[in-house]
């Protein structure tokens, strides 16, 4: 669990909002040099989503989703704007989210809310969102902010709507990166901190034609 490799919570998250003040606002700055694998991911998480998407009688709407962990809104822009109405970001990089207003474009202008705000102290609210997209960040969180933060998002979704993570996961066990102050779980312990929260496994899916010395991504649907 995160509590066996993070020894001081403070210095976790103060020294993460120092690393990404540092990080350039563009796609490759947020994907960490690897901003060629960019469309790949965008691709497979269009796919996972619209599953949920199409007709059915427990269809996910696509009136409102949050993108959480935004950045400058690679995904706001590419994957959430193009297939709901509107969109909330939150990040906890001001200057992340200053970008945004320019890199969104036109489109930019159905991006209702831009809240910056570290994930274990952000609240979605209540029963407003169809989809809560969470990707690329949890690793920022500690086991029980991370659940609690599930659980909050649970309560910020619509009839229907479902709460997504797409993250890297280790091969075992928990593994801290002193770099960008996170860690990185294994799939079992991920699914431990979801049962926790009391959200239930919908999908689960392994992200294909990554490179191959970059951890194994998964993407999750629950509610």
């Amino acid at each position: 669990m995160s509590s066996e490799v993070v020894e001081d919570e403070f210095e976790f998250y103060s020294k993460a909002e120092k690393y990404w003040k540092d990080v350039p606002a563009t796609v490759d700055g947020m994907l960490g040099g690897y901003g060629h694998i960019s469309s790949i991911d965008i691709n497979s998480s269009r796919k996972f989503l619209q599953r949920f998407l199409r007709d059915g009688p427990n269809r996910t709407g696509t009136t409102r989703a949050l993108d959480c962990g935004a950045g400058i809104g690679r995904i706001t822009k590419r994957l959430l704007l193009p297939l709901f109405k509107t969109v909330d970001m939150v990040d906890v990089t001001e200057d992340f989210l200053t970008k945004a207003k320019s890199y969104l474009g036109e489109e930019g202008r159905r991006v209702r809310n831009y809240y910056c705000c570290g994930l274990q102290d952000f609240s979605p609210e209540p029963n407003s969102y169809d989809v809560i997209w969470i990707q690329w960040v949890i690793g920022h969180l500690t086991d029980n902010h991370l659940s609690d933060f599930l659980k909050r998002c649970r309560a910020g979704l619509r009839p229907n709507g479902i709460v997504v993570i797409k993250d890297n996961m280790a091969q075992e066990g928990v593994i801290m990166d002193d770099v960008d102050s996170s860690v990185c779980r294994d799939l079992d312990v991920v699914r431990k901190i979801i049962r926790r929260a009391g959200l239930h496994l919908l999908a689960e899916e392994r992200q294909e034609n990554f490179p191959d010395e970059i951890y194994h991504v998964y993407t999750f649907a629950m509610r």
